[in-house]
């Protein structure tokens, strides 16, 4: 998929990830919409990179669509989508008072899996209508956000890592399903990230976490995950993949 000139939609660019995957693409010529709960975070990213900010929350039916269609009006139907909206959910199962709230899982599990599907689900539909393109014959592309922890889940992750081990699960069936109709499905499963989430971990704190990432031993760049996105995009062979960009991190117990 060329990004010249193609609609984008990215969720949760207001910072972060999304960010980062904005300005690269918009500098390669796409038409950017960000979509974000905090529509101030994605105003003052869409100016910079000439895109459009739309407010958004993933969870909500109504208010996807009604994105896509303020998206769509603006730009034409996404051809690309790239999902990075998402929370973090950090609690023990067994925490010192109480197991965990079953709200909090539930609450997990519905911003970063039934949103990634409810923004998946809806996007498909549309690409469906589009026009083929290329020798390929693609209609689209969509990325989803997974995590490591998907696979190495940390004491205290449990919420967490179910939620990415759901991205990661999703990714073969829908590319499986989107096939007749030329849309790809890919995600992608980073380590620890530099964004603004960690930019208040002490510095001691820090230094331990990077010396156990083996090579770069540093944290993710968000322009690194930019940078895949790109090549995802780009790279019409692959498809129904999680790419792990991580360093070579397996992470512990805890």
């Amino acid at each position: 998929m060329e990004l010249k000139n193609t609609p984008v939609i990215i969720t949760g660019g207001g910072s972060g990830l999304g960010a980062a995957t904005a300005r690269l693409l918009a500098q390669g010529g796409a038409k950017v919409a960000l979509l974000d709960r905090n529509l101030a975070g994605a105003d003052a990213v869409a100016k910079e990179i000439k895109g459009i900010a739309i407010e958004c929350d993933v969870t909500s039916e109504d208010s996807v669509k009604s994105a896509l269609a303020a998206a769509a009006k603006a730009h034409g139907e996404a051809r690309i989508v790239v999902s990075c909206a998402g929370i973090l959910g950090a609690g023990r199962i067994l925490g010192r008072e109480a197991p965990m709230e079953l709200s909090f899982f539930e609450q997990v599990l519905r911003v970063n899996v039934a949103g990634s599907f409810n923004v998946l689900r809806l996007a498909a539909d549309a690409m469906a209508k589009l026009t083929e393109m290329g020798d390929a014959k693609e209609r689209g592309v969509i990325i989803n956000t997974a995590s490591i922890a998907a696979y190495e889940g940390q004491i205290g992750q449990a919420a967490y890592a179910a939620s990415k081990g759901a991205i990661v699960s999703l990714t073969l069936p829908a590319a499986r399903e989107f096939a007749r109709i030329g849309v790809r499905v890919n995600a992608i499963a980073p380590g620890p990230v530099d964004t603004p989430m960690v930019a208040g971990m002490p510095d001691d704190v820090r230094a331990s976490l990077e010396a156990t990432i083996p090579f770069p031993s540093r944290l993710v760049k968000p322009q690194e995950y930019a940078a895949l996105v790109k090549h995802l995009v780009e790279n019409v062979a692959i498809n129904g993949e999680v790419v792990r960009i991580d360093g070579a991190l397996r992470m512990g117990p805890k």
